[in-house]
């Protein structure tokens, strides 16, 4: 069985909060929205880091972002298992094998385009170093994404 290329839609989730409006803090979770191969195991990896951000200018409608902070990766592995009686019928049910967490370096740079003043769309690119990465081919991980968000407390 050949291993996959890390790659695929993942879903994403984070915040941030502004403690000045140059600087703050973000978290985020990323994570594979299906389960796909792995050498005959069904795989789906999560990302999760904490941030520190830096906004170098801010205007009414621009944002630009460059974030660096440090966090884990998450694979989970499992098998699909088929259970049959005869008076029961059948059953599949998931067999988790072995989860594998890795520590991880991240670096995003990303703009906020406001639409209005609190609505915006936020292009993207990450990076995620993952430590000891050796179910795949590289330790780099890119991640490219389009978001949308809401700010509180802008505009007022």
């Amino acid at each position: 069985y050949g291993t996959p290329k890390l790659s695929g839609v993942f879903p994403k989730i984070g915040a941030s909060l502004m403690w000045t409006p140059h600087l703050g803090v973000g978290a985020d979770v990323t994570w594979r929205g299906s389960r796909t191969d792995y050498a005959g195991l069904l795989y789906r990896p999560t990302f999760y880091n904490f941030d520190a951000i830096w906004t170098p200018i801010s205007t009414s409608r621009f944002e630009p972002e460059l974030h660096a902070g440090v966090g884990g990766m998450r694979l989970g592995f499992s098998y699909k298992s088929t259970n049959c009686d005869p008076f029961g019928g059948c059953q599949t049910t998931d067999q988790a094998v072995e989860n594998s967490s890795h520590f991880q370096w991240h670096l995003a740079a990303a703009a906020r385009i406001y639409v209005t003043d609190h609505v915006f769309v936020r292009p993207g690119i990450d990076y995620h170093y993952v430590h000891n990465l050796f179910q795949f081919a590289s330790n780099n991980v890119p991640e490219y994404s389009m978001s949308v968000g809401y700010s509180f407390g802008r505009g007022q």
